[in-house]
């Protein structure tokens, strides 16, 4: 089956294997270099690789519980789980941040250098390729499928290939700037926080409820008065993400003389176009254009 013709559940799958595997292998040449060589840096960068095999786990783990159906006590699914992976790999892409940040302030008030052999330059040389295109892989199939959470682990197999493109910069360059090695590291750290603290802010946005953006309120206001001779007034749109299941709720405005009857048909008409173009399950409150009760209506 060719890549692009399997399904959001293969594509999650199949970036967690292959990211596991070769995450794994990695960690033990890294750690085997950097044992010979007594170098700190590489041995923290080896455990920074192993980091992403339990993100990539994680992304399994999340894959795994998202696609399991709706049920009594989960009747909106299990999509969500998705979003919490994405927030655990946020959460485990900071804290390798500030560890690489630490390590990098300690090396320049040390003024450490670093030493590598040959064989470090090679295995470290792999290693950016390597991670490089699994971050390019799991950027193109997270956006494929909208998969937050394989976007997620795509910024940590990057910036795995930045701390170790760092290391072979430092390896070249520090016998002539002391300071380049631990100079280059702050600044990695700090990408690194950076798309640390974009995942959790994107996922708990999702987790919290959003506004749609202003193209897609645009055309949900398109849609009401192609529904409507009335022209209603759209308001207070939120946005409920559940994985693939979107829940929408809207405030829709029609005049105070309108029966209960019309306003219904209205409402499940415009459902069933937001559902048909945009894929939403709608929810949509019917208010009067001025105070007071639509017609048919009683207040016990």
């Amino acid at each position: 089956m060719k890549l692009a013709e399997m399904d959001k559940k293969q594509l999650g799958y199949l970036e967690g294997v292959v990211s596991s595997i070769l995450n794994t292998l990695l960690f033990g040449f890294k750690l085997w270099v950097g044992l010979t060589a007594g170098s700190v840096a590489m041995i923290a960068d080896a455990w920074h690789t192993l980091s992403d095999t339990l993100t990539s786990l994680v992304v399994i783990l999340g894959f795994w519980v998202s696609g399991k159906p709706k049920d009594q006590e989960h009747p909106f699914g299990h999509g969500r789980a998705e979003l919490v992976a994405s927030v655990i790999i946020g959460t485990l892409l900071a804290v390798v941040g500030i560890n690489f940040l630490n390590d990098s302030i300690r090396h320049l008030r040390a003024r450490e250098t670093v030493v590598f052999g040959t064989w470090s330059i090679i295995v470290f040389s792999v290693s950016v390729l390597l991670k490089e295109s699994l971050a390019r892989f799991s950027m193109w199939a997270g956006r494929k499928i909208k998969s937050q959470s394989l976007i997620a682990d795509a910024w940590h197999h990057r910036s795995d290939a930045l701390a170790s493109l760092l290391i072979i910069i430092g390896a070249l360059v520090s016998r002539r700037f002391w300071w380049m090695d631990g100079a280059l590291g702050i600044l990695v750290s700090l990408l690194i926080l950076w798309a640390a603290f974009t995942i959790i802010k994107t996922a708990f946005e999702s987790l919290l409820g959003e506004e749609p953006d202003k193209e897609t309120i645009i055309r949900i206001r398109e849609l009401a008065r192609e529904c409507s001779p009335n022209h209603p007034e759209i308001h207070h749109l939120h946005l409920h993400r559940y994985g693939d299941h979107v829940e929408l709720t809207v405030h829709a405005r029609q005049p105070e003389n309108m029966f209960v009857k019309d306003a219904h048909d209205y409402a499940s008409a415009l459902e069933k176009r937001i559902r048909d173009e945009l894929g939403f399950e709608t929810t949509i409150h019917i208010e009067p254009e001025k105070g007071g009760n639509l017609p048919g209506t009683r207040i016990a």
